[in-house]
């Protein structure tokens, strides 16, 4: 018998304890999943949302730490949000004593560090005991507002979804959650020496699923593993592609970009950029560059993160060893405007991920102009058009991404470049943005009728315990 697993104010849904492999594509667009871009049945606008995310904040440098993709994607959708008047509070832990408790990013972006716990030594694994510490700094926060303050929770990966879920309940408004990451599939995909997701997550990620009132995913990929791993209901999963920041990440000079950057003219430059860890498999990418002729120059643009913090200078070693440290270049992580210049400096930038949800990455080096060579898996054939804007490879064997890497660094550089930056129009946060509230709008729209059509069982009980109270002679 499968265990039931309860939370406070929640629906109890079973989890099963055993999750399935991967089965073929469910066929979303005829299996009842939404794709809001392509609907008219928005519905009303939230005035205010409160974002829940817990273990990364959308103000830390992506590449570093916990900080990626999922950082760049609360922190741009708020902002685009708010352009259009709808407020965003960001709920995120602390983790200096420096941060104050609300920072103003924008006009109607507001970002709440929430204290719990040690500002340092915790990393992502032991957020679960904290759990309880944030939640009360959330509700706190909403117990100091007018009642009704928020009109939509929105939380970002699961352990944000175990928050939201209570808030969600005391608030009385709808949960709408979006995963990032799977557990199991993360797991089905580790590279070699990586340590799996704890079960514990699997278990959190269960609940979450089974209590939002809705789903959103970047593909969907993540719309068929929500409902063959999770057994989630396709009516409440919503299909919203990220975007891209389009007036940022534009073509520019190469020589200028390489030249701020100090690196060399004349070479083909393929470049990394992300959190270095075995995930990431930028170890792939230096095997490749050992198959190639001297004059490729492989860049590194990131930090170490997860388990890559257990020996951070592995890259730097795997170079030694394979004979092509002095054609291996070491970036920190950058910020937005010197990342523009990593993208147009690389002829070809490299996303060799076990797993990857989207990857914004590679729709950023498209922006610039610059073509991507991508694993084949997640949401990267979304992103990347293979055989258009540059190609997608099967596994992570160093001989077949350095015949694809080689293959694109011999092609029409001026097409693919071409076909990069319109692939790369496709995507944009005003896009995203779109989804998004059309998602909401739903959420509100059925959680408004589901307390509409419980408020009337309630009073039909009411009256009918009255009548039995009055035919006995008491009055009710």
């Amino acid at each position: 018998m499968p265990t039931r697993w309860g939370h406070c104010g929640g629906r109890g849904t079973a989890f099963r304890r055993s999750l399935p492999d991967l089965r073929p594509a469910c066929g979303c667009k005829d299996s009842g999943v939404r794709h809001p871009r392509e609907s008219s049945d928005a519905g009303v606008l939230p005035r205010r949302v409160a974002v829940i995310s817990v273990h990364t904040s959308p103000l830390a440098q992506p590449g570093t730490g916990d900080a990626g993709g999922m950082n760049v994607y609360v922190l741009q959708t708020a902002l685009h949000m708010a352009a259009r008047g709808v407020e965003v509070e960001i709920f995120t832990r602390a983790t200096s004593s420096a941060d104050p408790p609300t920072v103003a990013v924008a006009p109607g972006v507001l970002v709440r560090n929430v204290v719990a716990g040690p500002f340092e030594g915790l990393d992502k694994y032991d957020l679960p005991t904290q759990l309880c510490a944030f939640t009360a700094g959330v509700l706190r926060a909403e117990a100091n507002q007018e009642p009704g303050h928020y009109d939509v929770v929105h939380s970002h990966y699961w352990l944000s979804g175990q928050v939201g879920w209570l808030a969600r309940d005391r608030w009385a408004v709808p949960l709408v959650h979006t995963a990032h990451t799977l557990a199991a599939v993360k797991n089905a995909a580790l590279a070699d020496g990586d340590a799996p997701e704890p079960p514990l997550r699997a278990v959190g990620e269960q609940q979450v699923v089974d209590e939002a009132d809705r789903l959103i995913v970047n593909t969907e990929e993540e719309a068929r593993q929500l409902v063959s791993l999770h057994h989630a209901d396709p009516a409440r999963i919503d299909v919203v592609n990220p975007g891209v920041d389009l007036k940022t990440f534009t073509p520019g000079d190469r020589g200028a970009a390489r030249a701020a950057l100090g690196l060399p003219a004349g070479e083909k430059i393929v470049a990394f950029v992300g959190r270095i860890q075995p995930l990431k498999a930028p170890d792939v990418l230096l095997r490749a560059a050992a198959l190639l002729p001297a004059g490729v120059r492989v860049v590194i643009a990131g930090g170490a993160s997860g388990s890559g913090l257990a020996a951070p200078d592995s890259l730097i070693r795997l170079a030694d060893e394979l004979g092509i440290a002095d054609r291996v270049s070491f970036l920190p992580p950058q910020s937005r405007e010197n990342l523009v210049n990593v993208y147009r400096a690389a002829d070809l930038v490299a996303v060799p991920s076990y797993s990857e949800s989207f990857g914004l990455v590679a729709v950023e080096a498209q922006a610039c102009g610059t073509p991507v060579v991508a694993a084949a898996v997640g949401g990267l054939p979304v992103a990347v058009a293979d055989g258009h804007s540059g190609s997608l490879v099967d596994g992570h064997d160093p001989r077949d991404w350095a015949e694809s890497i080689a293959a694109l660094l011999d092609s029409d550089a001026g097409a693919l470049s071409r076909a990069a930056v319109e692939h790369a129009r496709g995507f944009s946060w005003d896009h995203t943005v779109d989804g998004l509230l059309a998602s909401y709008g739903r959420a509100m729209a059925d959680y408004s009728g589901i307390q509409m059509r419980g408020a009337a069982r309630d009073l039909a009980s009411r009256r009918a315990g009255r009548r039995w109270a009055m035919r006995r002679g008491v009055r009710a």
